[in-house]
């Protein structure tokens, strides 16, 4: 409905009623509501995409914070461990025992193992192993130099931190049993086995032929294959996550020097301290 309002000069002209300055009102707040999602959708689509991996979990020298509170842990439980069953290195008495809780479908279990350096780059720069200028030392490597040289003890065992490493923890305890452990965690941790490991076999038990093939350098495709088919390692997968749950882990990788706890892709050289005073 339109009123008449007189003007000074005496003639009259039509001013807008209540109903049709709610309608102005609601076209006016409309816009305001449109223009404000076009600048939402146009940050969203120029804000940079994020392509590193992720892991399930990580601690602050692997990227994120574990939260849960730490088990006590004894030496005891430690050169336990050394029971026959699980893969081991060195002996038990040694000054220094390592344990590696690790999945190999794992972006920062590889970052640790130091055989995927594009791996390293991607995840962020504190990562970037020192061969390609950046800082970081992939504690894997170094662990086993001290084992080599008689002065560590080592253990490995399996958990899930990704969700795709299996059929290759069950390579790796075929491997195990062929003295070539070290030879196909390498392979398995580099970034061929990562891609292997994450987007074609993944947990498939009909892929063992796929693998055998990836190892054939390293372990013979037809005893690999048999292996895997065999079935004999698939109690691996429940008992060594039941072993990691007693040391209280949650997430990979997690680390210990003796009974001291590091949780995540920590560089050897945070680790070192620890190290050394247990060589004195």
């Amino acid at each position: 409905m339109e009123d008449d309002i007189t003007i000074p000069q005496g003639r009259k002209e039509k001013k807008f009623g209540m109903d049709a300055l709610l309608v102005a009102g609601s076209v006016l707040l409309a816009g305001l509501i449109i223009a404000g999602s076009i600048v939402s959708v146009t940050q969203k689509l120029s804000s940079p995409a994020v392509t590193a991996p992720v892991a399930k979990d990580t601690t602050t020298a692997g990227a994120g914070a574990q939260q849960p509170t730490d088990p006590t842990i004894t030496m005891d439980q430690v050169k336990g461990l050394f029971d026959g069953k699980n893969i081991t290195f060195g002996k038990k008495d040694a000054k220094v025992l390592f344990v590696e809780f690790s999945d190999p479908s794992c972006p920062y279990c590889h970052v640790a193992a130091g055989q995927n350096p594009n791996l390293n780059k991607q995840v962020g720069t504190q990562f970037v192993l020192v061969k390609d200028g950046g800082t970081y030392v992939a504690p894997v490597p170094e662990m086993r130099k001290l084992v080599d040289a008689g002065k560590a003890g080592f253990v490995w065992i399996y958990t899930n931190g990704h969700g795709n490493g299996e059929m290759g923890t069950k390579a790796l305890y075929c491997a195990f049993e062929k003295k070539k452990f070290w030879e196909v965690h390498d392979l398995l941790m580099s970034e061929a086995g990562y891609n292997l490991l994450n987007t074609d076999v993944k947990n498939d038990k009909t892929k063992a032929g796929v693998i055998a093939d990836f190892l054939k350098n390293v372990v013979s495709a037809s005893d690999m294959k048999s292996c895997l088919e065999s079935g004999k390692y698939d109690s691996r997968i429940a008992d060594d996550t039941a072993i990691a749950t007693t040391f209280g882990l949650s997430g990979t990788p997690k680390f210990l020097i003796n009974t001291e706890q590091f949780k995540g892709a920590y560089s050897f050289t945070d680790m070192q301290p620890s190290i050394d005073k247990y060589l004195k």
